[in-house]
This record gives structure tokens, C-alpha cells and sequence, in this order.
């Protein structure tokens, strides 16, 4: 693994929220992808900053972004780690102007994601962390927090967070079986950041999410003894041909 500064990595973080804070405070234009996806100015310049940073820090290691144009398989399946990257995640967030919108840096070695970024503008809060070094969470110029991912005490509800743009019929089927459960709903990476801090006990999803909707989340909730698998067990892997996931269950606590 190469070195690299958590501050640094950090700071990129912060610096593209920033660039998405001053359109969010505009107002911006809404576009739409080939799949009818939305996009914004915020997205681009989020981008920008976050590859030019990168490129800067590691001129190495290559860069996977949802907003850029993406490497071939035949190119990407001889990188031994990239970095893997949301710009802005929770697009849809960041129309309704709810704040639920983050943006996402993933370090990705061996097809896993060792370490991840997940920065929150509107609250200046920022998640980071991996399974070789834990992880943390710091608000503003704050110290850093430890976090410690949570399976439900004797006797507590499962507290089950899902998403808050994207309905899911066979999430209420799942749910059944958890009769004595909480839901608590959210956009984006969000949702991987109140399973690292232990606000809720898991997040199970089965509609299609994108490897930079996930990595970043997934190496947060390992570093904070969580669990990140393939929905029904087995691993959950990165830099597929087809960068589209299949379902997950991502758990405070290991099986």
C-alpha cells in the first residue's frame, strides 16, 4: 500500500465540498445522463477537483470516477490499485436540497477497498477509515472520534437503515423477518456512515448501486469492525468488467 496522509486525503475531500457547496448555493441546472440519471455543475467541479488533487498526491495510482470517462476493462484489470471515486454521491439529495449528499474516495488493492473518505459538506463532517487502521469521524477542526460499528444489545430493536430515493420491494420482503426492527432512512453514503458509528445495525440492499457508490462505505464500516458482504455471504469485490453491484448487506458487527 502506498503512503498517504489521512489529512491529505481529507483535505480533497473538504476541498470538493467546498466546490459543491458554492453551486449548491446557486441556482444550478439540472441535466440528465444516458440513463436519465441526474447531473449538476456540482458533480463536474467535484470531479475536477478531486482527480487534479490525486494526480497531484500519487501521480502513480489511477483514477476510476463515475463523472469521468472511464477506463476499459482490458486497461483496468491489470491496475494492482486505483483509486475509486464519487465525486458526489446522492445527486438526487443534492436537487431536493435535503443536505443527505457526500462525496466519495476509495482506495481499491486486490479488488477490495483498504481504505475510504466519506465527507458530508452541509455538517463539515468528515468519515474515513479502513480495516488495517479503524476509523473515525471528525467534525469540523474537532478531534477525531474512533468509531465502533454495533450489533443490537439483548432485547434492543435492529435498527435498519435504508434508502431514501430509491424504494425497494425486496427490502420490505427482507425486513419481514425482523419483526422487532427500527427503520431509519437516508440518502447517499450516509447510510454506511450511521452503520460505522453505530447508529444503525445494518443496511441491506438489493437494487443496483455502482462500485464508487460503495467503496468507500464499505472500507468505513471494516475499519469499524462492521461486515461488508455480498448479499447471502461471500465477498464483495471491485473493478469488475461490469462496474454495476449486485446486492450487499453491509452489518455493524461480523458473522
Amino acid at each position: 500500500m502506498p503512503k498517504f496522509d489521512w489529512d491529505a486525503l481529507g483535505g480533497i475531500a473538504r476541498l470538493a465540498g467546498q466546490a459543491i457547496m458554492q453551486i449548491y448555493a446557486t441556482d444550478f441546472t439540472v441535466e440528465h445522463k444516458e440513463d436519465d440519471s441526474p447531473i449538476t455543475q456540482a458533480d463536474r467541479a467535484a470531479n475536477q477537483v478531486i482527480v487534479e488533487s490525486l494526480t497531484a498526491l500519487h501521480p502513480d495510482i489511477p483514477i476510476l470516477s463515475e463523472e469521468s470517462k472511464q477506463a476499459a476493462y482490458a486497461q483496468r484489470k491489470a491496475w494492482k490499485r486505483f483509486w475509486l471515486v464519487d465525486p458526489m454521491d446522492g445527486t438526487k439529495e443534492f436537487v431536493a436540497r435535503n443536505g443527505e449528499f457526500t462525496v466519495n474516495i476509495a482506495l481499491v488493492e486486490g479488488r477490495r477497498p483498504v481504505f475510504g473518505v466519506v465527507y458530508l459538506p452541509v455538517k463539515d463532517v468528515l468519515y474515513a477509515g479502513g480495516a488495517a487502521f479503524g476509523s473515525q469521524r471528525r467534525q469540523g477542526g474537532a478531534a477525531p472520534v474512533a468509531l465502533r460499528a454495533a450489533r443490537p444489545g439483548p432485547g434492543e430493536p435492529l435498527v435498519v437503515v435504508k434508502s431514501r430515493s430509491h424504494p425497494d420491494a425486496h427490502l420490505n420482503a427482507w425486513l419481514t423477518r425482523y419483526p422487532a426492527r427500527r427503520e431509519v432512512t437516508a440518502g447517499s453514503s450516509l447510510k454506511f456512515c450511521l452503520v460505522a458509528e453505530g447508529t444503525a445495525h445494518c443496511y441491506p440492499r438489493f437494487n443496483p448501486t455502482w462500485e464508487w457508490d460503495t467503496a468507500a462505505g464499505h472500507a468505513l464500516i471494516e475499519g469499524a469492525g462492521g461486515e461488508f458482504t455480498a448479499m447471502g455471504g461471500g465477498e464483495f469485490l471491485y473493478n469488475k468488467e461490469e462496474l454495476i453491484n449486485g446486492g450487499f448487506e453491509a452489518r455493524g458487527w461480523k458473522d
